[in-house]
């Protein structure tokens, strides 16, 4: 019996050693457990599982331990997974929201169970459960995208502009609606861009600030919920909706890389388009593809290696009782948040060698065959 209780207890010993291992990246310096849990929101898009590779890479090197869990696209799933880390013993959670208000009941969960919390890229709103928030400045990505359709419009007034954006539960299309708005509104006030796909935006093209109940029902006409197939369905009713006037020569806001890409293949199939400029953001492979071809006019480069890095410099001096470093705070709704930003880059068929290439985050061979 004494034998078989020491063999008994030696397996329930090797079982839970294998169980702490799980999916979780595990560094050098680690103590056992699971230090920090990342839930991020999809692993279909390319850029997500980017980040995943850089938290998993810079994590390890630091010597913690980590785990990396993915929502996809479902708010339970986000809320699930952060109570499968509080069970692991998280100390740090970032979390990159799938909907900035459902995710406030997930981090208030975390905050109980005494884990701090880091926002990751999306700042999730009405809620004090939030410690940080580390970030691209959103406002400057669509500031960027608007001056870039300024400074590549055509001549003349009266030019075509249609307006798209990321999903109303994200905290970040609004921002980046801001930032464009901020320096397209100007032209469109003088006649020089005339909205053509948004009666909420023709109403309020003489206001130059936009409360967020305005920016609401705009984006209510206009988001494509960062969705492919939601974007290219909702520019070709608005070309179908549209004559030949307000067509020609065009200029499209889109939000992001995939919605640029989808809405880029309804304005080609549109034989009253003559030309178009169009934005996009994320510097996905495919974009890049399309930059070089002429079929996408640019992207803003969120170097999400950065973007990971300051997260986990965060993440380590809090694991070391060290004070966080930040510059700047995004107010949620509910507090200031105390934030770290990360500058962004515009790239188009000009530079993107210089700037990608070049610097190694994509090889040429990578960018030619990106479909």
């Amino acid at each position: 019996m004494k034998r078989f209780a020491s063999i008994f207890l030696s397996m329930i010993l090797a079982v839970g050693m294998l169980a702490g291992c799980g999916s979780s990246t595990t560094g050098s310096g680690s103590k056992g457990g699971t230090q920090v849990g990342i839930v991020l929101p999809t692993k279909d898009e390319p850029r997500w599982l980017q980040d995943q590779k850089q938290f998993e890479k810079l994590l390890t090197e630091a010597g913690f331990t980590s785990e990396v869990l993915f929502s996809q696209g479902s708010s339970a799933t986000e809320k699930t997974n952060v109570e499968s880390l509080i069970t692991s013993g998280v100390k740090v959670l970032v979390i990159c929201a799938q909907d900035a208000s459902a995710a406030g009941a997930a981090v208030e969960a975390a905050k109980a169970a005494g884990v701090t919390v880091i926002c990751y890229d999306r700042l999730i709103t009405d809620t004090d459960a939030v410690d940080y928030y580390v970030t691209f400045d959103s406002v400057a990505v669509g500031e960027a995208q608007g001056q870039y359709l300024i400074d590549n419009k055509p001549e003349g007034t009266g030019i075509p502009l249609y307006l798209y954006a990321g999903a109303a539960t994200d905290n970040n299309a609004f921002l980046f609606f801001e930032g464009a708005w901020k320096v397209l509104q100007p032209y469109i006030a003088d006649g020089t861009f005339v909205i053509a796909n948004s009666s909420e935006a023709v109403a309020l093209q003489d206001k130059a600030e936009l409360t967020y109940d305005e920016k609401s029902k705009i984006l209510g006409q206009v988001t494509t919920d960062w969705d492919f197939n939601v974007a290219k369905s909702k520019a070709e009713a608005h070309l179908t909706a549209n004559d030949a006037s307000m067509k020609g020569d065009v200029l499209i806001l889109a939000p992001n890389d995939g919605t640029s890409r989808a809405i880029a293949d309804a304005f080609t199939a549109d034989a009253d388009v003559s030309s178009y400029v169009i934005t996009g953001q994320d510097a996905e492979l495919a974009s890049i593809n399309y930059i070089q071809g002429g079929k996408q006019s640019m992207t803003v480069f969120k170097n999400t290696s950065t973007l990971a890095a300051d997260s986990v410099a965060m993440a380590s001096a809090i694991l070391k009782g060290e004070k966080a470093s930040t510059d700047t705070t995004y107010n949620n709704g509910k507090i200031d948040v105390p934030a770290k930003q990360t500058p962004v880059t515009v790239v188009t068929a000009d530079n993107y060698k210089q700037v990608l290439v070049d610097s190694g985050y994509y090889t040429q061979e990578e960018i030619d065959s990106a479909k």
